[in-house]
This record gives structure tokens, sequence and C-alpha cells, in this order.
């Protein structure tokens, strides 16, 4: 690269957002904990580096280069205009073993190893998604998808096969997997396999009537001989050699003045009366030489009335960090309760209030999932670009002069400068956030978010098997966690009794509350009542007062209000183990700010009168369990030193804080201070749907 001066502007741009995208990296790898690779991959899309009577089109595209900037929304486009639901892909370049999102509730399933060859995928339409049962990965050339569409099984098979160059033993190879998989999908199940096989199998059928039609093109070769010959092993049928259509929408690859059909499309012998059409659409520009095969197939399924997912319109409490905000809701609020700011003595009557003012004053959400998340720089202007070569390509097509090729050349250019200019003016609007906290965590949020959409997330019961419907999901967490929560580990069991003490209680004062309110953070998952922190915090002094108040009756009638009983439990999952099996997720309650306020006063109390050994580093303020890996390290080097045997003895409780000995706990607490449970000493967490105590997310 040349002096700085002696670039232009846009070059001069492009360093500039490269140094910012490096501080980004930084700054991101920091607050997730990742390193600094992991980092750059997760930000890969935040930053530059209904009844079904019949399954909608399958496609078969090859693409040859999808790295190219912003080609995962172009071919959502692509997919969304030529109502395609479900199309395979080759030659994707993408490293990895992931799912994503390409825009327009498109997501796309891919395979993909770190050479930057070859590599397959899958896209879905965002309804299909729901439907997937199964990924196999099995290389880069081979992946399939298993979903279920109203009871009908279908297999969705995508392939690369070699090259005509290659090595025989790479040909093998490819044949071999695919017989693998094939092998693997039961007879019942439908299959449709849509790959670049890079053979011709030709025109004619004679000799192999039952695995293809006469509309080929031109002449077979030994590659093609291999499609045929795999067809006869596994009944197959080749159908694009079916429809007897014009050479043009038969012809799959144009280079050079070459014309031929090496992508096919097939299906089981037995499934073909269900293949309604089978054509290339020409006139796209998603790749250069391959062209795009569809075809339609009808299944017949049990019309069943499919669920309907709701999202739940939340409230924009986060508008309250604005002072304007915060002061029109305490004015409203004050309205509503004739005058005060809370009402003194009813919880219930309060809260209901405090949500509806919400609503009116900061608004809530429209409830709709948010798509394009991977492609939010999009706008306009590219689209038009995009339009704009799209019919660029369909007249050269048509008329292949050196004219039209120089003017379609000429609009992929300029595709390319709008994309780059939509990428840097949005990334120079992210960058100015970063400088905040909150452009930190939207960033953080964002990333967090797209790790998660990369993961296959599909639930087995506790025999193995894959269940499918909603009812079947939420079925088994509940049985997964109300079993995990309610079992104890192993212990003796407590025969002798206690003596207990009567104690006197002080009253919670202000200051308890003031300080239990200052050490929670804002910006948290509310829990089921709607009522963030950020609330109380904004209302100053008088949510003191209430909430001093509303204490002293829970600690006076030890009855606490039956919405703080309530949480919704998420799953996360591990980042380890099989990502189908409950065992490996860590369930997470999202509960009352007002009762986590409530635990902090509680806990400030137990803290003076309960004991806990130095040598206690997890869970405890001013310590860390780094300083106990440093101190357990700085000994070991100290023995080796003197050359002295250490001996550690490790003990890995599973799910410790899960299974918590309830029983044990009360008898050491009454044992210690004489101080007892009132009730029941050990109650099991109910886990239940609709009137929840602790409820499905």
């Amino acid at each position: 690269m040349g002096k700085r001066e002696d670039l232009n502007e846009f070059d001069k741009g492009q360093i500039v957002m490269a140094r910012r995208l490096d501080q980004t990296v930084s700054k991101t790898a920091a607050l997730a904990g990742w390193s600094r690779s992991a980092a750059i991959e997760q930000l890969n899309w935040v930053l530059p580096c209904k009844t079904m009577d019949d399954i909608p089109d399958i496609h078969v595209k090859y693409l040859r280069k999808c790295r190219v900037a912003g080609k995962g929304r172009e071919l959502a486009d692509m997919m969304e205009r030529r109502k395609v639901d479900i199309l395979c892909v080759q030659e994707t370049r993408w490293k990895g073993s992931k799912a994503r999102s390409i825009g327009a509730g498109f997501k796309l399933f891919y395979y993909g190893v770190d050479s930057k060859r070859n590599g397959v995928g899958v896209v879905l339409k965002k309804e299909f998604v729901r439907n997937v049962l199964e990924v196999k990965r099995v290389s880069d050339r081979v992946m399939s998808l298993k979903l279920e569409i109203e009871g009908v099984m279908l297999n969705v098979v995508s392939g690369y096969a070699p090259q005509v160059g290659c090595k025989l033993e790479e040909k093998e190879k490819f044949w071999s997997e695919l017989d693998e998989v094939m092998e693997s999908i039961p007879t019942g199940d439908r299959v449709v396999i849509g790959a670049d096989f890079n053979g011709h199998v030709g025109e004619g059928n004679t000799g192999d009537e039952e695995v293809m039609g006469k509309f080929g093109v031109k002449e077979r070769n030994l590659e093609g001989q291999m499609v045929v010959d795999f067809a006869k092993r596994m009944d197959m049928a080749v159908v694009n050699t079916y429809f007897q259509i014009r050479e043009e929408h038969r012809v799959t690859y144009k280079s050079g003045g070459r014309s031929t059909q090496v992508d096919y499309i097939l299906c089981r012998r037995g499934n073909l009366k269900d293949i309604s059409d089978c054509k290339v659409v020409v006139g796209e520009s998603v790749a250069r030489q391959h062209r795009m095969v569809v075809c339609r197939m009808t299944l017949m399924v049990c019309k069943k009335k499919r669920s309907k997912i709701e999202i739940e319109k939340k409230t924009k409490w986060w508008k309250l960090k604005k002072e304007e905000c915060c002061e029109e809701f305490r004015q409203k609020l004050r309205q509503a309760l004739g005058g005060q700011v809370v009402l003194p003595d009813d919880w219930e009557t309060t809260a209901e209030v405090i949500r509806e003012t919400g609503r009116k004053v900061l608004g809530v959400s429209s409830g709709r999932r948010k798509e394009d998340k991977e492609t939010w720089w999009w706008n306009e202007e590219v689209q038009d670009s995009i339009q704009r070569k799209r019919l660029a390509k369909k007249k050269w097509d048509m008329d292949r002069t050196e004219e039209n090729r120089q003017e379609y050349k000429e609009l992929q250019r300029r595709v390319k400068r709008e994309m780059s200019k939509a990428k840097q003016k949005a990334y120079d609007e992210l960058y100015t956030r970063l400088d905040t906290r909150e452009g930190e965590r939207d960033l953080y949020r964002l990333a967090r978010q797209r790790d998660r959409d990369g993961k296959d997330r599909v639930i087995k019961d506790r025999d193995g098997r894959v269940v499918t419907s909603e009812e079947s999901v939420q079925r088994r967490w509940k049985e997964y966690f109300e079993e995990l929560m309610n079992e104890e580990n192993e212990r003796e069991k407590r025969v002798e009794g206690v003596n207990s003490v009567e104690q006197k209680v002080d009253k919670i004062r202000k200051d308890e509350v003031r300080k239990a309110l200052k050490g929670l953070k804002s910006g948290k998952a509310v829990g089921p009542d709607d009522i963030p922190v950020e609330v109380w915090k904004c209302l100053g002094e008088a949510a003191v007062e209430f909430l001093t108040s509303l204490f002293n009756r829970v600690l006076e009638s030890e009855r606490m209000p039956e919405e703080w009983r309530r949480s919704v439990l998420v799953p996360i999952f591990k980042n380890k183990g099989d990502v189908q099996s409950c065992s490996n997720y860590r369930g997470i309650k999202l509960m009352s700010h007002t009762m986590k306020v409530w635990e902090r006063v509680v806990e400030a109390r137990l803290r003076k009168v309960v004991e806990i050994c130095e040598q206690q580093y997890g869970f405890m303020p001013r310590k860390s369990t780094t300083d106990a890996i440093f101190a357990l390290r700085i000994l070991m080097e100290k023995y080796r030193d003197g050359q002295r045997e250490l001996h550690y003895l490790f003990v890995d409780l599973e799910k410790v804080y899960d299974r918590v000995p309830r029983e044990e706990l009360w008898y050491c607490r009454q044992l210690e201070t004489g101080v007892r449970a009132r009730g029941s000493t050990a109650e099991d967490v109910e886990v239940l749907f609709g009137s929840d105590k602790i409820g499905q997310d």
C-alpha cells in the first residue's frame, strides 16, 4: 500500500474503520471473557471482518463466492422474491459448523473447514426452522437436515462432488459419505438431494429408464455415470431429466461459451409422482456461472392447526434512564394514585398502577421478533443497486454482447461500493455508541445472541427420542427441572431434634432498603411482575419509604405477595456436551426485582450472624476464586522448589446449586442460632404452566 497521502478518501476511511474494529474486538473480548479469535468470530455479522398441503420449492444452487459482502442478504432477497422455502447451497466457504440468520427471516445451516474451500449448507424459511429435528454435518462436501412437516419426515441433503480433475480417492470418499447418509435414513422418510455433482448424465435414458428421464444436456461423462449408479443403488431418480422444457431451462452452468448440466435434484423413485415441476431459473445474479434449479413437491399431510408463537409486548422501561421520561413517569404516577407517589399499604394495587402508568408513558414493544439482525446496515440504495445488477445479468444472459457484459461488470462493482459505503456509515454510528456504557452492553448482547442463534436447538426426552411438538418440549422441560430441583444428594438423615429459641426481630430500616436498592444493577431482565428496579430508583425516597413499609408487613405477617413467588425459568446451554440433552443446560430464574431488594435486605442481616470460614472465596465480597487458584499455584511452586510432596483433593458435586439440601440448611441454622423456619422445613419446588410458580420461557 502506498503512502497515506496517496490514498483516496474511501481507502482512508477503510483504514480508520479497521482501527476502530480492532478496538471493538478487544472491548468485546474483555466484556465476554472470550479470546480475541472467538470475539472476532462472534462479531462477524455485527461488524465487517399454517397448515401445509405442500412443501414449497426446493432450490439448488452452486454459489462460487458466498463470502462476498452482503451475499447472504442478497440470497435471502432472492429466495423471498422467488417464494423459495428450502435451498441447498454449495461452496459456501464459511468455516465452522453453525447456523446463522441471513436476513428476511431465512436461516442458513452450514458446515465448512478451516481451509476455506468447499463448504455446504441448507437455507430454511423461518416457518421451517422450528421443524428441524436433526442436523448431520458429515464433511465440507455432505450435510443433511431432517424436518418434520405435519407428521411427514423430510430429509434434505446438500452435496458438493469433487471436480473432474480431482483425485479418484477424493471422489470415492464423497460417494462413500453420501451412501452412509442415505443408509442412515429410514425407508419411509422422504428424501430430497440438492447437489452440484460436477458430472453430466447426458441426454437420453436408454438402459437407465428407472432412474432418469430423457431430457438431460449433451453427452454423459464418467462423473455423470457415478450419479446414475448412485441413483440405482439408492432407488433414487434424477428429477431434472423428467421434464420436457427448453434447453435454456435445463442448463445449470454457463461460462465462457460453455453450457452444460452439473447441478441436480434427486428424490426417491416412489415420490416422483409428487413432483409437479423442475426447471432452471435464469436471470438471477447471486451466482455468476451456476444457475438455480427449482423443484416443487407436494406432500400429503394431516391438516393440523399450527400453534402460533405469541411474543409478549414489553414495557420500554429502559427509557427511565432519560431524566425527562423519569420526571413524566413520576408525575403521571402521582396523578394515578391521587396525589401520592405510591400507596402506603397495598402492593397489588400499587404494582398494577405502576405497570399501567409505565405502558402509557414509556410505551410498549411491537410484540414482533426483530428480523434482519445480521444485515442491519442494509438500505434502499444497496437494494436498488442489486436490483439493477440482477436486470443487467438477465439482459446479458439473453444477449451475450460485449456491451451487455461490461454493463453487468460495472454494476457488480457498483454494488460492492454501495455495500461498503452503507456498512461504513452504519459502523461509524456504532463506534460512536461504543464510547458509552449502553453501547458496549448492546454490542455484547448482540454477540451473545449470535452465539445462541448459531446452535442447533433440539431437545430429547429421557429415553433419547427427539421431541417435536411445543407441548412435548414444554412437558420435557417441566419434567426435567421438577425432578432436578427436588432431588438432593445422598446424606445422613437427621433424627435428633434441636431446641428453638424465640427471638425478636428488629424492624427493617430505610437505610437497609436504600443500600439494597443501590446494590442492584439496572438493565437486567424483569420477572413475571414486569416491574424493574429502575422504577424504584426513579421514584427515589418515596420508593424507599414504600418498600420499607411493605417489607415490614411481610416480616410481621410472614407472607410474601403472590407475585413474588413466581419466576420464569430460562434454560441456558453450558457450551459443552450434547446440545440436545436437558442435563447440559443451566436453569436461570428471572425473579421479581422487588423480591431481589427484599432478599438483599435479608442477606445483609444474615451475613452478620453467619460465620463463614476464611477459605471460602466464591460469592464473597472483595474475594474471588482466582485468588484461591493463585494461592494454590504459589503453594505448588514452593513445594516443587523444596522437592516435597503435595497432595490435593478436588471434590466436584454434581448439580450442587440445583440440588439444594433445604432440610440440612435449616437444621444447621437452627442448631447454631436456634432460629427455625415457620411451617414446613422444606417445600418442593413446583414447576407448572399457566398459573406457574416457575414458568418456562
